[in-house]
């Protein structure tokens, strides 16, 4: 079970998670197989894998959530109603592979730098599609309490 599942509010889902492409993790196990013999490929295969498996993003129903960390974990969430805007930055190579950078604006001072990622546009999507819904449950809601009986 992930971190993050384990700390979400009553009603709430997780609409999507990302994940870290593929050719960062390929670049794990090249570090391993060339520089292993010489135990530093192991210690920089090692960090790569815990960093990858200590570090999660995800969009839920009520927030985006950015958690990192082994030992302490650092989380940083923005809820959908808070959040201005969002970028996606992807180079030339980024493009061709898929994968790419997300920044989220919110209100005030609050920023999240997600790091590289598989698929970020459908990660931008995701918090799009999130809150239209959000914005919409209340609508609705008032909709179903107004029928008459």
């Amino acid at each position: 079970m992930k971190y993050i599942e384990k700390r979400l509010f009553d009603g709430e889902e997780i609409v999507y998670c990302g994940d870290f492409p593929g050719i960062h993790k390929f670049w794990a196990w090249v570090a391993l197989l060339f520089l292993g013999i010489i135990v530093i490929g192991i210690f920089i295969f090692i960090g790569m894998m815990v960093h990858f498996r200590t570090t999660e993003f995800c969009v839920t129903s009520r927030r985006i959530v950015f958690k990192k960390g082994f030992f302490t974990a650092n989380m940083y969430e923005l809820e959908l109603d808070a959040i201005e805007g969002a970028h996606v930055r992807q180079t030339f190579f980024g493009r061709i592979f898929g994968y790419g950078t997300v920044e989220v604006r919110g209100r005030g001072e609050s920023d999240i730098d997600f790091p590289t990622m598989s698929r970020p546009g459908a990660f931008v999507a995701a918090i799009e599609e999130a809150r239209m819904h959000a914005q919409a449950a209340p609508v609705e809601h008032l909709a179903e309490e107004m029928k008459p009986t």
